[in-house]
């Protein structure tokens, strides 16, 4: 995007460059990485990374709202809405894909945004990786508001961990051994000394919760929670002591609500030029538009892609039996703009994220993270096969 650092880069780049890259990665977390990380950072320039902070300037704006809790008291589903609920979302993440407007412009558009924990952890490792294998400008950076390093560290510490003792924090997921973002988990550990716990090793006595290891019983008082209710159905037989649900003594980071609450279930209530035209399908009262090739079927309590319709015919609208739960949201079309070392190029998503301290006002724009594609969709599965694809870090023009 910005073409004198993406000329630099890749007349630097080569192949075994890249793997040198990786081995690093698989050197001081053997195993750990189990997706694709791109070739390459994305260079963004200071013009488009001036829109989307405006785009989520006001988005922000919505989520500080006092009506929003109300506004989205119909997001939880009813058998899944955890007690003891704080005041507003720990964290927050916003995707946007990079598109091009009538005038031949680059400008981002929403493609949705969750009150949840993204990689934190491994964008501030994998940030690194590149700096010290690849020549990254010096006044381009991969986090915000002035903060250095140190300061972002400060910042996750604070939030994640507070007053307690680490140990007695835990990243809570199913099975976390086996997940995708595993590294991400160990680069926390690493980071912060906060470990990765599996549901199933939680024991509960009334309203206490702890873990043990190495015979030792410990305490939970804060959960920085990764795991996602949608995930526990693709382990039907799983048998815990806690359960989501329970009234239990611990403080959430973040509270699983927001999750639900700051989701697909938004998107009709924001309005901006970098934000799509959505509307949930029930109001449409089976008067669909006319041209639904230029719309994409987003079910709202399914999540990382499951049960989208990118081809949208009336027939599977007509078949939705609930439409309150489904949105029907104006198509973006991802323009290619990645430049490669063959000269083709590739679609890009970016994700900025967020943390939300207690008692402050609004969020605070931390770093990022972006996703390069060739195929029709942005996730890995969809991208099988390609280079120049993957996972990776922007680096923004100061």
């Amino acid at each position: 995007m910005h073409s004198e650092a993406r000329l630099q880069y890749n007349s630097f780049f080569t192949a075994p460059k890249y793997q040198a890259f990786l081995a690093s990665i698989q050197a001081e977390y053997p195993d750990s990485l189990d997706f694709r990380v791109a070739e390459t950072p994305v260079f963004v320039p200071q013009a488009f990374r001036n829109k989307l902070l405006n785009a989520c300037e006001s988005i922000v704006e919505v989520l500080t709202n006092e009506q929003f809790r109300q506004l989205t008291e119909k997001a939880i589903p009813v058998y899944q809405n955890v007690p003891n609920e704080n005041d507003h979302t720990s964290f927050l993440a916003i995707d946007f894909a990079v598109c091009q407007n009538d005038q031949g412009e680059l400008e981002p558009q929403l493609i949705e945004l969750q009150g949840f924990p993204s990689l934190f952890g491994f964008q501030y490792y994998l940030s690194q990786q590149f700096q010290q294998h690849f020549p990254i400008p010096e006044h381009f950076d991969f986090l915000f508001n002035n903060l250095s390093r140190a300061d972002y560290l400060a910042q996750l510490k604070a939030l994640i961990i507070g007053q307690e003792d680490p140990k007695n924090v835990i990243l809570l997921e199913i099975y976390p051994e086996i997940q995708k973002t595993r590294i991400d988990f160990a680069v926390t550990e690493k980071l912060l000394g906060v470990k990765a716990v599996c549901l199933t090793r939680i024991k509960k006595e009334g309203r206490t919760l702890f873990y043990e290891e190495a015979g030792e019983k410990i305490i939970i008082k804060r959960i920085y929670n990764r795991l996602i209710f949608d995930d526990l159905a693709s382990f039907p037989d799983l048998t815990t002591e806690f359960t989501f649900t329970d009234d239990v003594d611990v403080e959430w980071v973040g509270h699983p609500n927001w999750f639900f609450r700051i989701s697909k279930y938004i998107l009709p209530l924001l309005k901006s030029p970098y934000i799509p035209e959505s509307r949930y399908l029930s109001d449409f009262a089976g008067d669909f538009p006319a041209d639904l090739h230029n719309y994409v079927l987003k079910p709202l309590f399914s999540f990382a892609g499951s049960g989208v319709i990118i081809n949208v015919t009336k027939a599977d609208l007509e078949a939705i039996d609930k439409p309150e739960e489904y949105i029907l949201q104006r198509k973006v079309n991802y323009v290619p703009v990645i430049e490669t070392t063959d000269g083709s190029k590739v679609k890009c998503e970016i994700r900025l994220l967020y943390v939300w301290h207690k008692n402050e006002p609004k969020p605070l724009l931390m770093t990022n993270l972006a996703r390069l594609s060739r195929g029709e969709m942005i996730g890995v599965r969809y991208n099988k096969d390609f280079d120049w694809v993957g996972g990776t870090v922007c680096f923004m023009e100061k």
